[in-house]
């Protein structure tokens, strides 16, 4: 049956009742230090298992814990960028749980005095998303269940993470999503961790309830857990919701129940994982291998300083000051490598909407195509100073529109550089106005009627010649001339 909305209220097929959902997030991102939190093992994507451990993150007796100063630094002006209060004061906490993948049979956390609090992100319309705390963390292994059995890789032991705590103000799959995209997005640009979903970095925790339409107080809330992509958090709220509402429906309140679900992405549906734990089951302690920390205002100012210009900032001055539109100002903040390398490609060629167009039109749609090994546009062989030089040269005339295109394919494809590409395309190839002229006279011969429906004012028919000249040239007349000429021969009767 589908399921109508008015806004962010549900309203029931069966019943025709409106539901309101009450949605809060936790997000896990991975800090980029080289090092992990509490030792000196290398962070390492895709090294075998187990080769990246230690006494230390594997737990052997007698091994204590020093923490990575480099994590205090990134936590810290994560939590600046996202507006929030930085503690003056903070301690580590072990939180006591036994699985298979968590060798010291504990994690380190924080509980009651995480190193900041408050703070948020807007969405795009304007509605502040405010954050309950974010503390730091380490990783636990990871668990692969196979039909031979259960295998731990421990790599990921102690890897630093830092877990931020949204206030229950979503209200809709959709800003859920957005809020991630946004909050992504702060982090990467403020150099605090890639976030890359693919590799583990970021994750993402649910907890959703419902409730009836002026219904005051929260209902039971559920948790789905462990989503890896912004995509699949949206997909599992738009199952759970329903879910929860037809319960309720079919049950009465005390249906739903305080648990944990698993998102399954091919039945599209949330399953049960565990009945939830609560905050006691962990029996937190301050951990006693592990002093205070006492965060100054010189570390907390010297992170302030570091912190570069933030999307939502960068957002609004190349619409106010480049004349970019929202929408191209959007596309170019989607990660700070491509906001960097926009704005080095605009500087140099001095065409900021020309840079914009080339970066948004082919760049991106080459990267998104999957035509290209590199996955960002830092990893691209056509550098913002190769792009510059395309533009000065499409606009100063030396390239037509067309053959510029066919360039910046072509240095993407094989890697050579612009003026070698040219030569090789034989683009730098001349055609005089005589040899041009030549062709479009041919064109006209074979198409009389172009020139009695440019004389009755439609210049639309000018399409019908320009073509064949463009193949006569091998494609390297300028389009614009081609028009040019045209009409001059045909205006002046010849």
């Amino acid at each position: 049956m589908s399921w109508q909305r008015d806004g962010d209220v549900w309203i029931s097929p069966e019943t025709g009742a409106r539901w309101v959902p009450t949605i809060g997030l936790e997000v896990h991102a991975q800090l980029s230090t080289k090092t992990k939190l509490f030792c000196g093992c290398e962070v390492s994507f895709g090294a075998p298992p187990n080769t990246r451990t230690c006494p230390v993150c594997t737990g052997q007796p007698g091994a204590l814990p020093v923490l990575n100063a480099g994590v205090l630094d990134l936590a810290v002006r994560a939590a600046i960028a996202l507006g929030a209060e930085v503690a003056r004061e903070t301690h580590f906490d072990r939180k006591n749980y036994f699985y298979c993948d968590l060798p010291k049979n504990f994690q380190t956390s924080q509980y009651d005095h995480p190193f900041c609090s408050g703070g948020g992100v807007k969405l795009s319309s304007g509605t502040f998303i405010r954050l309950n705390r974010i503390h730091m963390e380490e990783d636990a292994g990871k668990t692969m269940h196979t039909d031979a059995g259960s295998l731990v890789d421990l790599n990921r032991t102690g890897v630093p993470l830092i877990e931020s705590v949204t206030e229950a103000d979503l209200s809709s799959p959709e800003d859920a999503y957005e809020y991630l995209t946004r909050f992504r997005e702060v982090l990467q640009f403020a150099g605090v961790s890639t976030a890359d979903m693919e590799k583990g970095e970021l994750r993402c925790d649910v907890n959703v309830s419902v409730r009836p339409e002026g219904e005051e107080g929260l209902r039971t809330k559920v948790e789905v857990k462990n989503l890896n992509s912004f995509r699949h958090v949206q997909a599992s709220l738009e199952h759970e919701i329903p879910r929860q509402v037809a319960a309720y429906e079919a049950e009465g309140e005390g249906a739903v129940v305080q648990e944990t679900r698993l998102y399954d992405p091919e039945r599209e549906e949330t399953r049960t994982m565990r009945v939830k734990e609560g905050e006691s089951d962990y029996r937190y302690f301050p951990c006693p291998d592990l002093p205070k920390l006492h965060l100054s205002e010189a570390l907390i100012e010297e992170q302030r300083a570091l912190l570069p210009e933030l999307p939502e900032a960068r957002r609004a001055r190349y619409q106010a000051e480049l004349g970019l539109s929202e929408y191209d100002a959007g596309v170019l903040t989607g990660s700070r490598d491509t906001a960097d390398y926009f704005e080095e490609a605009a500087e140099r060629s001095g065409d900021a909407k020309a840079a914009a167009n080339w970066v948004s039109n082919e760049l991106l749609r080459a990267l998104g195509a999957g035509e290209l090994e590199a996955g960002s546009l830092r990893e691209l062989s056509l550098r913002p100073s190769d792009l510059s030089l395309v533009i000065e040269k499409a606009a100063s005339g030396e390239l037509h529109s067309k053959g510029a295109r066919e360039l910046v394919r072509e240095c993407l494809r094989t890697g050579a550089g612009v003026d070698e590409t040219i030569q090789a395309l034989g683009l730098d190839e001349v055609i005089d106005d005589s040899e041009l002229e030549g062709w479009c006279r041919e064109a006209l011969e074979a198409n009389p009627r172009v020139r009695e429906e440019v004389l009755a004012g439609k210049d639309k028919a000018l399409g019908a010649c320009i073509g064949p000249v463009m193949k006569a040239s091998g494609g390297k007349a300028d389009p614009k001339r081609i028009t040019e000429v045209l009409k001059g021969l045909i205006e002046g009767g010849s």
